[in-house]
């Protein structure tokens, strides 16, 4: 830990500055106090640091950053003098060193966010010193008016020494001044302006004002200069560049008043000029740090959508944009396998490959994430514009990045938006794009994918599910449906198996197609299994209770999903549910896919042997959909197979096809050899449902039998 870390402001409780705050001020002091034209001792000078460096350090750690108190700061050191030619440098070299070594805790913020809050902090600094060293300009610059003015009114009666106020005043003042006549031609300057021209007051004198053009002016700075001497305005101020005479450019605040005799006539042009070159070059570098990504020198996210909202805007130039948003595949594999500075090397070696592709005029490459860039395109062509910049780009990517004497594989995903400007938002191109490209990621990575508003709707109606399952489990927006379960050999009631629901309160009824995955990815799969366990298991106890079935019990049936197969409280949960309803083991039937039950291994199995062993009946769900590894059913804990509808559909026609006959003849005989029941997933016709009996399967579900419904239609079904 850097020395200081442990003295940190948030640290102290007691009104005393803390450790970390009192020594950034001491060496804050130490830099700048030499150059202070201040009446302070160096002890006050260093208490008011301290109040200053206590606002830094609080708007350096507020959970909404604002950097508004880095102007405070800025006005406060003019206010305390601070204003030698060095100081603000001196002042921002400070706090670039050492405002984060002793006035945060690196724990607090990540190293990147913690550098861009400083680096706006000093461009508040900055910011607030100028304007404040720019009122003080005023002020002064308001006194030599009055000053000026005061020669002239009272020359009659004082005329030798208004001149010599006026001339003490004239050549030693610390700005430029210059005279001249209403024409425009100088009069006089003093030693300041000569030296900020780099020259002495000769080569300035004479010279018409009207001719000092700079390819930078607005307009708006000769209409008010033509304006003033005409004498309809009393005054103006801006920033305006002159050309030197060496091809430097002189940067100034310029300020211009008209002075009037006795009578209110225009005599003469009185001008003050403010050197702020270097404090310019200084806003211009903490501006580019506060655009720019520090590793990649790439224009960072805040600038990207600075431009992007720019081409968005109505009325702006470009009618089109195109956007190729681009995440690095496997990138964490190698922050985790190599280390963060292995990583770094590579991010800079994929935006020099990258910076190849996205080079031409309205074009502009980011980093706007970790490993998340995006080409932002200006106009293009055509859509193939920006489809080729996307294949070009992985192109230059396809050869490997040369990293510390390794060769590391790079692949990435792009999404691509296009279109035309007025019907785009900013927020909109960025979600489509971040969509699109996750998109091209679930392919298989290492291509573009193109936007489309039909998958963006989906994708957002699945993000929309996903954020409203957890409330949907507790506001009871789920029910099930069930679909009977029937004895082949005579046609009688079996069970039935329990599917269940989402009454959607946007969408309608949600099947579990649509909302099942999104559970299992989350993790709700859980707690929403249990409770559709909860509540089958009751109502399988309710069919009981009134005899529905006859003299042998209805039996439930209930959907695993995988992640509920490797829940390590599967066993214990099911048993106190079967305890609590009353319901025998025997009566429930556990359902898990074929994909999910024969790729466990014996120590995933071991629940369902357990269970299986307790009783439960454990059934074989969508069996030849997945491995149909014929030769793993005996190691397996199952008792009922369940035949997927792909195998019975040929059976629907007349004649029914006779391979799918031998397909299920060959499957039945197998699974009876295995003491395996059958049930029969799909019937839909008769002809279909005395075929299946005839080869001897033991029951079956489908439409011909019912559609899923309310439990109470369970009796009216068969």
């Amino acid at each position: 830990m850097p020395s200081g870390a442990a003295d940190l402001p948030h640290a102290d409780v007691s009104g005393e500055p803390p450790d970390g705050l009192r020594r950034f001020a001491t060496i804050w002091c130490r830099a700048v106090y030499p150059a202070t034209a201040t009446s302070m001792t160096r002890p006050e000078f260093e208490r008011l640091l301290v109040s200053l460096a206590r606002r830094l350090s609080d708007a350096l750690r507020a959970p909404r950053f604002d950097p508004s108190p880095g102007r405070a700061v800025g006005e406060a050191l003019v206010a305390a003098h601070c204003t030698a030619p060095d100081a603000l440098t001196s002042v921002l070299g400070v706090v670039d060193s050492y405002l984060l070594l002793y006035c945060l805790d690196p724990a607090e913020l990540p190293a990147e966010e913690a550098r861009a809050r400083c680096a706006r902090l000093q461009h508040a600094i900055s910011a607030g010193f100028a304007r404040a060293l720019q009122e003080r300009t005023r002020s002064e610059q308001e006194a030599v008016s009055v000053a000026a003015l005061t020669a002239q009114s009272e020359m009659a009666n004082a005329l030798h020494e208004s001149e010599t106020r006026f001339r003490t005043v004239f050549k030693d003042a610390a700005l430029g001044i210059s005279i001249a006549d209403m024409d425009g031609t100088i009069l006089d300057v003093n030693d300041a302006l000569a030296q900020m021209f780099g020259g002495s007051g000769t080569h300035i004198r004479s010279r018409n004002i009207l001719e000092w053009t700079h390819p930078e002016d607005s307009p708006e700075v000769w209409r008010m200069q033509r304006e003033l001497m005409r004498g309809e305005r009393e005054h103006y101020h801006m920033e305006k560049a002159y050309s030197r005479a060496d091809g430097t450019v002189l940067w100034t605040n310029l300020t211009v008043s008209l002075l009037r005799d006795a009578e209110g006539r225009p005599r003469y042009m009185l001008a003050m000029v403010e050197d702020v070159s270097e404090r310019r070059l200084l806003h211009l570098r903490l501006r580019y740090q506060a655009t720019h990504d520090a590793l990649t020198d790439l224009p960072n996210r805040s600038l990207f959508f600075e431009r992007l909202e720019q081409a968005l805007a109505t009325g702006s130039a470009p009618t089109r944009i195109g956007l190729c948003y681009l995440d690095l595949d496997g990138f964490k594999a190698v922050n985790d396998s190599l280390g963060h500075a292995v990583g770094d090397q590579l991010l800079i070696g994929v935006a020099e490959r990258l910076q190849t592709c996205v080079s031409g005029p309205g074009q502009m490459l980011a980093r706007i994430g970790g490993d998340e860039f995006v080409a932002l395109l200006l106009d293009p062509q055509s859509p193939d514009a920006v489809t080729d910049l996307a294949e070009r780009a992985l192109e230059a990517l396809s050869t490997p990045v040369e990293v510390g004497g390794r060769e590391l594989l790079v692949r990435a995903s792009i999404g691509i938006v296009e279109g035309a400007t007025e019907q785009l938002t900013s927020a909109e191109v960025l979600r489509s794009a971040d969509i699109t490209m996750y998109r091209a990621k679930a392919e298989g990575g290492n291509r573009y994918a193109v936007a489309d508003p039909d998958s963006d709707a989906r994708a957002i109606s699945r993000h929309h599910l996903t954020h409203h399952l957890p409330a949907a489990l507790k506001g009871a927006e789920f029910f099930i449906e069930y679909q009977p379960l029937v004895k082949m050999e005579d046609g009688s009631l079996e069970g039935a198996e329990a599917l269940v629901r989402w009454s959607h309160p946007r969408h309608g009824v949600l099947g579990p197609d649509r909302f099942i995955p999104l559970a299992e990815h989350t993790g709700l799969i859980v707690p929403l299994g249990r409770w559709v366990l909860q509540e089958a298991v009751q109502q399988a106890c309710q069919w009981q209770v009134r005899g529905i079935g006859g003299p042998r019990p209805l039996k439930v049936n209930v959907n695993l999903s995988p992640r509920q197969l490797h829940h390590p409280e599967l066993v214990q949960d099911t048993i106190a549910v079967l305890e609590e309803a009353g319901l025998p083991p025997s009566s429930l039937c556990l359902e898990v896919t074929e994909t999910a039950m024969i790729s466990a291994d014996e120590n995933e199995l071991r629940p369902l042997r357990e269970l299986a062993e307790l009783g439960v009946g454990i059934a074989l769900d969508d069996f030849g959909t997945g491995y149909s590894n014929l030769a793993n059913l005996r190691r397996l804990p199952a008792s009922t197979l369940k035949l997927d509808r792909s195998f019975t559909q040929g059976l629907q026609r007349d004649p029914a096809d006779p391979v799918d006959l031998k397909i299920v003849e060959g499957i039945v005989s197998l699974a009876h050899t295995l003491r395996l029941s059958v049930t029969v997933e799909g019937v839909e016709t008769s002809a279909q449902a005395e075929q299946l009996r005839e080869l001897g399967c033991d029951s079956a579900q489908g439409w011909f039998y019912a559609r899923p419904g309310p439990p109470e239609r369970l009796p009216e079904a068969v």
